[in-house]
């Protein structure tokens, strides 16, 4: 036995999990907490009690499943209480199937996987081509906003440059003018 085997043994069953063995584990708790305060005078109340088990699922693993049957066993004992009015124990798992499938399902969905079936690789290669047409849409759009003139994210620093380049020019132009202008005033009125 391995020794994280010794982790999963709860209740003298062993687990294939750690979870599932902490969840037997809380179940087995429970129990120790019920059987505490159970009055096995009373098998109304039992009842009450196994009936309560079954409806809200508290018990799901074999520590808690083997608790209700006991709680069955006692009161199908008791008189008045026949096979028809105690509720069977409903089991949430399967027992047919061979134990390799319900031990390594994920093997089987990998070899099964392999065998898709032509939906499947049709849906695949539509995603593919779908995805690379995208790309390609997506590199002409940058190719196209580098190229552009309009400012964007990419030439937005030339953009401004060139902008206020241009005014600058345009206001050295115009104060030349004005200079010359008052130049030429100055000239007319000193005469």
């Amino acid at each position: 036995m391995k020794t994280d085997e010794k982790n999963q043994i709860v209740g003298g069953y062993i687990f294939r999990t750690e979870e599932d063995a902490r969840l037997a584990n809380a179940e087995k708790q429970k129990i120790k907490y019920l059987e505490e305060r159970i009055d096995y005078n009373t098998p109304d109340s039992i009842k009450y009690i196994y009936e309560k088990a079954i409806q809200d699922r508290i018990f799901r693993t074999p520590v808690g499943l083997r608790y209700l049957k006991h709680l069955q066993d006692f009161l199908l004992e008791q008189p008045g209480f026949e096979p028809d009015n105690v509720a069977a124990i409903p089991l949430g798992m399967t027992f047919s199937g061979e134990p390799s499938e319900q031990v390594q399902p994920a093997r089987k969905k990998v070899r099964d996987r392999g065998q898709e079936p032509d939906g499947r690789k049709f849906a695949l290669i539509i995603s593919v081509i779908s995805n690379v047409l995208l790309v390609i849409a997506i590199c002409a759009m940058f190719a196209i906003s580098l190229k552009s003139d309009q400012p964007n994210i990419f030439n937005y620093e030339r953009a401004i440059r060139d902008k206020y380049s241009t005014w600058e020019q345009e206001l050295t132009e115009r104060e030349q003018k004005i200079r010359e202008r008052e130049l030429e005033l100055k000239l007319d009125h000193n005469q």
